[in-house]
């Protein structure tokens, strides 16, 4: 919020409605709106999908196994995590983690999951290079997500103007890391797409391939909606740091 001086009576009474009307707070519900409508659509997608048996009666930990082998990737761990659609490829250590709902669940929903996590593998075992950049990126982007608004609040407060544009700084770099993400996002849905549609091991019909790819980009959708969201967050930013300098 803006700091406002305290002259006569009718300023005072303009402040105190600004001070609990601040406009740049609905650059913060537009984000939040676009994230919830991005999440009701994934796990809705995955809902419809995850309840579509596969004719194939294979897995997601068992997709996953082949897709690996066939990539010659078997040295690549598969482990089962807790937590809904944490399933993530770790390419430090070299392991595919898939959620309990998708490790052990013959549906069309949890094959796409974990083909398109083999698509990171994949993109890790080939030298993608969006993918080497962001995972350089993940420290830095790690640093800034804990530090850039302690920082910006006490640059404020301080009225060290200096401090508070590092904050906004280090806000910047995560909406560049979220940007570098939705090329690797992305391709690691078309290489799992381009498996599936062309493996009659894993999905016997197309219907179950559409299936796989409504899930897929209703899960590309949710990197989108977080970049849009960041970026009103980093104009907030701006504005509000914009505002107290002058």
């Amino acid at each position: 919020m803006y700091w406002f001086g305290m002259g006569n009576g009718s300023a005072l009474g303009d402040s105190r409605i600004a001070f609990f009307f601040d406009w740049t707070y609905i650059l913060i519900l537009i984000g939040l709106a676009i994230c919830l409508l991005a999440s009701a659509r994934v796990n809705s997608a995955f809902k419809k999908y995850n309840q579509m048996r596969t004719m194939t009666g294979v897995t997601g930990r068992q997709a996953a196994e082949k897709i690996l082998s066939q990539a010659g990737l078997s040295y690549v761990r598969i482990e089962r995590v807790s937590g809904k659609l944490s399933d993530h490829y770790d390419p430090k250590d070299k392991v595919l983690r898939l959620s309990s709902e998708v490790y052990d669940t013959p549906s069309v929903a949890a094959v796409g999951v974990a083909a398109h996590e083999c698509g990171h593998a994949i993109q890790d075992a080939v030298g993608y290079a969006p993918l080497n950049l962001r995972s350089a990126a993940v420290p830095v982007a790690r640093f800034g997500s804990y530090l850039y608004w302690p920082i910006i609040i006490i640059g404020w407060i301080t009225g060290i103007m200096g401090l508070a544009d590092i904050g906004v700084f280090l806000f910047a770099f995560i909406v560049l890391f979220q940007l570098i993400t939705l090329p690797v996002e992305f391709n690691a849905s078309n290489r799992a797409l381009q498996i599936l549609g062309s493996d009659q091991s894993l999905f016997a019909t197309r219907e179950e391939y559409n299936g796989a790819r409504t899930v897929l980009r209703a899960a590309a959708l949710t990197y989108v909606a977080s970049l849009v969201s960041s970026i009103l967050q980093l104009l907030r930013l701006i504005v509000l740091t914009r505002g107290r300098r002058k």
